[in-house]
């Protein structure tokens, strides 16, 4: 009896939430339609895009153009109506050097160390980054045991947050961590990887790779299958050697998701910075420091806040990006295949 009474009283209340939201559309049908008459049936669509539209002015907007008025800025205070206006002293002050090559002769020495090392880990991290990719995705488009399984292997450390990732190899790197451990274990000597400058740039770059290199991996993995197999049948027949059907007919055709993958990995290297901020803090002393780590310790980490330097050197930051951007636009229109085949051919095996 009781059961039959709470089922009844479960459905009379999904009756009632029915009805109300039956009735909701009622009510909100004037409203559209005085809109409708207001605005027009062409300009309906803005109506529904203003909520979004809002969200996304106020916070990405207004900050890039706020980021703009405090690069032109000076002193310490927060408020833009308390800032006064320096123009370009501030794009001076980080351009203000002897030799562009060796930091210690530059106002702010700190900004060009950091921009070198940015520089050149974007090379050695996206370079490793891009052969280790194509290695991983020809054996992974093999026919091998667990073929499924050691994709979703690869693809893993991807979906886990940089913190994560930072703290996981925190743990082996650390002095008394797995590392060591296993190097005591085999009568080794330990090593301090996380206060020597080389070793430290060197895991931060193997880090960088192992977080992100299975996504770039399924670029390459995917542009693989788009190959037809009818041309490494005819490499088979001719007897083409493996190293020249790589050579010949499988780089060529992977050249477009190539150039998309460095792009897209050039433009994650420069703006490295949480992997690194939790696994090394920028150091041993400006080993690791970053072009990001730099901005973010001028202005909000430092005792005074230079808002207006911080500024000034992200747009430094974001010109270099919108570089790559524009790069990355140009590759993936003009390197679009056409009819199963590159531009340029890609020549006999």
């Amino acid at each position: 009896m009781s059961d039959s009474a709470s089922h009844g009283g479960d459905q009379g209340g999904s009756n009632l939430l029915g009805r109300a939201l039956a009735w909701l559309p009622g009510l909100l049908e004037p409203v559209m339609r005085a809109a409708q008459r207001v605005l027009g049936t062409r300009r309906m669509p803005w109506l529904f895009l203003t909520p979004n539209l809002l969200i996304f002015g106020t916070f990405t907007f207004l900050p890039i153009v706020i980021n703009f008025y405090y690069a032109f800025t000076g002193g310490v205070k927060l408020f833009p109506s308390e800032r006064p206006f320096t123009g370009m002293e501030n794009m001076a002050t980080l351009f203000d050097c002897g030799d562009y090559f060796n930091p210690s002769t530059c106002r702010k020495d700190i900004f060009w160390q950091a921009v070198f090392n940015t520089a050149k880990f974007a090379v050695l991290q996206v370079g490793l980054m891009v052969v280790f990719s194509v290695m991983t995705a020809l054996v992974l488009n093999k026919k091998i045991i667990g073929r499924g399984f050691w994709r979703g292997v690869f693809f893993y450390p991807v979906l886990l947050s940089p913190v994560v990732v930072a703290l996981i190899w925190k743990w082996i790197l650390q002095s008394q961590g797995v590392l060591n451990g296993l190097l005591i274990g085999i009568g080794a000597a330990p090593t301090e990887w996380l206060t020597s400058a080389s070793w430290m740039f060197f895991w931060v770059i193997l880090v960088s790779i192992w977080a992100h290199m299975g996504f770039y991996t399924l670029i390459v993995l995917a542009g693989l299958q788009a190959i037809p197999k009818d041309l490494y049948d005819a490499a088979q027949m001719d007897s083409a050697s493996p190293w020249r059907v790589l050579r010949r007919i499988t780089l060529p055709l992977l050249m477009p998701n190539l150039l998309v993958v460095i792009v897209l990995a050039l433009i994650r290297a420069v703006q490295i910075f949480d992997e690194v901020f939790v696994l090394t803090g920028g150091g041993p002393g400006t080993a690791t420091t970053f072009l990001v780590q730099f901005i973010y310790q001028t202005g909000f980490a430092s005792e005074i806040h230079l808002y207006g330097l911080a500024a000034a050197a992200s747009l430094v930051l974001a010109g270099a990006l919108l570089v790559l951007t524009l790069l990355q636009l140009k590759i993936t229109r003009g390197g679009e295949i056409k009819d199963g085949e590159p531009k340029g051919g890609a020549g006999h095996a």
